[in-house]
């Protein structure tokens, strides 16, 4: 059984950028368009792991991770942030409970080693 990847992301082309980068590692990909709907995903859907956007509307997020991180059924989830928000949010994003910080600039081997290493059974 493949291993299930929550994206918290609100723009469908880098839901799709993303889908297109992780396919390849044969995870199953489960999608939110917002911190409500990705909380109530990783409820609902047990993923093994977040990719979480910063600037989301509803709740941004570092709130959702706060809140994933606060429920015992989803405190275990290792959260990536993934944003084009700068350095200065790295230290909220960690107190949050995130596991990486990482910025949509990166190369995509850079975000697939981080997702191998917490994932490493994979």
């Amino acid at each position: 059984m493949p291993k299930k990847i929550l994206i918290v992301e609100d723009h469908e082309d880098l839901r799709q950028i993303l889908r297109f980068v992780l396919q390849p590692m044969a995870y199953e990909i489960v999608e939110a368009r917002d911190g409500f709907e990705g909380i109530n995903k990783a409820l609902a859907e047990g993923p093994n792991l977040i990719i979480m956007d910063l600037g989301l509307p509803g709740i941004d997020g570092i709130e959702a991770t706060w809140r994933l991180k606060q429920d015992p059924r989803t405190a275990h989830i290792p959260v990536i942030a993934y944003t084009i928000w700068g350095e200065d949010f790295r230290e909220k994003a960690m107190a949050a409970g995130m596991a990486e910080f990482l910025r949509k600039t990166e190369p995509p081997h850079v975000l697939k080693q981080v997702i191998e290493r917490l994932l490493p059974d994979c």
